[in-house]
């Protein structure tokens, strides 16, 4: 279930992105929503 989560988000980062600068802010969010998660 976690690794479906995952590649959901990743495929959601890579379709959201138009430039290398916009997926790395967007890898940077999701490693906070998946720390977030973690804590939880």
């Amino acid at each position: 279930m976690q690794r479906v989560l995952v590649a959901l988000m990743l495929g959601l980062m890579l379709a959201g992105c138009n430039t290398v600068q916009g997926l790395g802010k967007d890898i940077e969010k999701g490693g906070e929503a998946l720390q977030k998660a973690g804590k939880k």
